[in-house]
């Protein structure tokens, strides 16, 4: 779910919109070159700003990511370098950052004349500090629910047997459950898309398709719902039948249609947790290096873990 390399236009969004904020003696980092690969250790994480939408409800909706450069997860808790402003520091960001850059992390639903004034997201580690301002500026605004090229619109994702049918980034917690350490707490989430967006057109995609025609099919890729850590002061692992266990678990479908999962998680550590849980289909996979912000479906579930 998260890509190595970047694309020039993200690499220019993101590069355009960071303000270095110079700390102490801290080392100010320099942006990211176009297609430069990822670092080893010792790199910065650059915050992005990704979009805003307005709800009918009058408030805005902003939809943020990042972009760890080092090649392993890193966990910043909230507070003097993981910060956002003005006022309370905690916004909702992630504390958990995988390596890679990965767009439509977080979203935060506020009131418009809030949205207007100049909102900030501070992120240091490794001795650099880096921070992101971002406002209602017109070049920004996007529909996370249609994609205005082709008609497309994100797939939904129900948690729990009886939970809301979700689409596009909640900005919410969908979800609480309570667990002990060591002791797998399930969790049930079924994906769906609208069979229509199967007949945009594109690419077969496979290695020995020598037609560079695009035309109308089946998409390149299933349905897919993929569970990660957000928060959280331990280590996290998902398990399901037929997938790899591991800190990051993706369940795949074979129809448009998608269906349901059952996935098996464990902590190693008591304390406050905080799950991601995202519905893609095949137009973008939220965490690859993309400007398009449509369509996926992106919810937050916590969990209190007992000793």
């Amino acid at each position: 779910m998260h890509a190595s390399r970047l694309s020039v236009s993200v690499l220019t969004i993101v590069a355009s919109c960071l303000i270095i904020a110079s700390v102490g003696e801290a080392q100010i980092p320099r942006a990211p070159h176009p297609l430069e690969p990822t670092g080893d250790k010792g790199e910065a994480i650059w915050p992005a700003y990704e979009s805003w939408s307005r709800n009918e409800d009058g408030t805005v909706t902003l939809v943020l990511g990042y972009m760890n450069r080092n090649d392993e997860a890193l966990d910043i808790p909230v507070g003097a370098d993981n910060s956002m402003g003005p006022g309370n520091p905690d916004k909702g960001q992630p504390t958990h950052f995988l390596p890679g850059r990965h767009i439509g992390v977080f979203s935060m639903r506020v009131p418009e004349a809030e949205a207007e004034r100049r909102l900030t997201w501070t992120v240091q580690v490794n001795n650099q500090p880096t921070e992101i301002a971002f406002t209602t500026v017109p070049a920004y605004f996007a529909s996370p629910l249609l994609d205005q090229s082709n008609g497309n619109t994100p797939p939904t994702i129900r948690l729990g047997s009886s939970g809301e049918e979700l689409a596009g980034p909640i900005p919410e917690v969908a979800a609480n459950y309570t667990t002990t350490v060591g002791e797998a707490l399930t969790l049930l989430a079924s994906a769906s898309d609208n069979p229509l967006a199967g007949e945009v057109e594109s690419r077969a995609g496979d290695a020995d398709d020598d037609d560079d025609t695009p035309r109308r099919g089946r998409r390149r890729a299933p349905v897919s719902v993929t569970w990660k850590k957000f928060r959280g002061p331990g280590e996290v692992i998902f398990e399901a039948e037929g997938v790899d266990a591991g800190p990051e678990l993706t369940h795949s479908f074979e129809e448009l249609t998608g269906g349901e999962t059952m996935t098996a998680v464990t902590f190693s550590e008591p304390g406050q947790y905080r799950l991601m849980v995202i519905a893609n289909d095949s137009s973008i996979t939220a965490g690859e290096g993309s400007t398009r912000q449509c369509c996926w479906t992106s919810a937050r579930v916590d969990v209190t873990v007992g000793p």
